[in-house]
């Protein structure tokens, strides 16, 4: 077994404090990746808090890793020790049925096993996150990561990267598009940088002028003001693509209205309430809502390669571990641009 580190929940009332287990040994599939960095998504916050009910404790958050390989099992082929390597929000599937085969293992007809708060495949182990100094991950789940990126920047695409590239994927992102996006927080500065990088027109829309400078900073052409109801009837039938990153509580019918003929409402943000819809705004011009969940292995190792290619990473605030409970606190006030990453040398 492999001694561990980290910062756990050990409850929903309490805060993250250290805490310390052991990590499986390795078997003949398995990566032991030792963790420079880990980034911090709001979704940590969510789950140690059980917010969203059904948290497992103790719980060491943390699915945006990045680190070195220390070790490999006897049947790895990919990985060597010293690569940089990242893990991201699932650590396995049944990897046998029709999702996993179209690599798309976020989908598995089994149910992905999340990087934490939950069960590993053998049903009683409970997985435990990236707070922490070390981590066993199965090679498939395993990604590479070019020494050309800034490496506590690259934390944050093994969530909030990929849950929006793989949408501006599917939904053929091209140049030329008119691409609007919802909300410039964790998730939306990535969907400004990717949308502005595939050569579209990108408009972030948001509820906060203040916003304005910083997302023509991102890649960003235009700003739309959304309480600004003028501006928005002008946008009417605007945009062929919208990324709606907002976990707010919003109408979605407002969106669809500003989508063209067959444009797509791409939903990454995870409201509380089930968001009002109105048939009408869907069949008047055949407009389409397309859900997305970050991506499969092969897309997510596609989706770092390009941020390697296009000297793409998230923006991000370096803390030291001893400070995660602050942080958590400045992200219920949005007091952050725009990813929290934890240093785990400071461990």
């Amino acid at each position: 077994m492999i001694p561990t580190k980290s910062y756990a929940a050990l409850s929903k009332h309490t805060q993250l404090e250290p805490y310390s287990f052991e990590r499986r040994d390795l078997r003949a599939d398995d990566v032991h990746v030792h963790i420079r960095y880990c980034g911090v998504c709001h979704s940590d916050l969510h789950q140690a808090r059980d917010e969203w009910g059904g948290s497992m404790y103790p719980m060491v958050p943390g699915h945006e890793i990045v680190g070195e390989v220390v070790a490999v099992g006897s049947s790895v082929t990919r990985f060597a020790p010293g690569d940089w390597v990242g893990v991201g929000v699932m650590v396995d599937s049944c990897c046998n049925c029709e999702s996993c085969n179209r690599d798309l293992e976020q989908y598995c007809d089994d149910g992905m096993t999340g990087t934490y708060n939950g069960l590993e495949r053998d049903g009683k182990t409970l997985a435990q996150g990236g707070y922490s100094s070390d981590i066993v991950v199965k090679d498939r789940f395993v990604v590479s990561i070019s020494r050309s990126l800034n490496m506590a920047a690259v934390a944050p695409l093994l969530c909030a990267g990929i849950t929006t590239y793989s949408p501006l994927r599917f939904a053929g992102v091209t140049a030329g598009m008119k691409v609007g996006v919802v909300g410039l927080g964790g998730l939306g500065h990535m969907g400004v940088k990717f949308a502005a990088s595939f050569g579209a027109e990108v408009t972030v829309i948001s509820t906060s002028p203040s916003k304005e400078a910083d997302a023509k900073r991102l890649g960003a052409s235009r700003f739309l003001l959304s309480t600004d109801k003028e501006a928005v009837k002008n946008h009417a039938r605007y945009f062929d693509v919208i990324l709606d990153t907002v976990s707010a509580d919003h109408n979605y019918t407002g969106y669809l209205d500003m989508l063209t003929v067959e444009g797509k409402l791409l939903i990454v943000g995870l409201p509380s309430k089930t968001p009002e819809i109105s048939p009408f705004s869907l069949i008047a011009k055949r407009r389409i809502i397309i859900g997305s969940m970050i991506g499969g292995m092969k897309e997510t190792q596609e989706m770092l390669d390009y941020c390697a290619e296009h000297q793409i990473v998230s923006d991000v605030e370096v803390i030291s571990i001893q400070y995660i409970n602050d942080a958590y606190q400045r992200m219920l006030r949005s007091d952050v641009k725009y990813r929290f990453v934890i240093d785990l040398a400071t461990l």
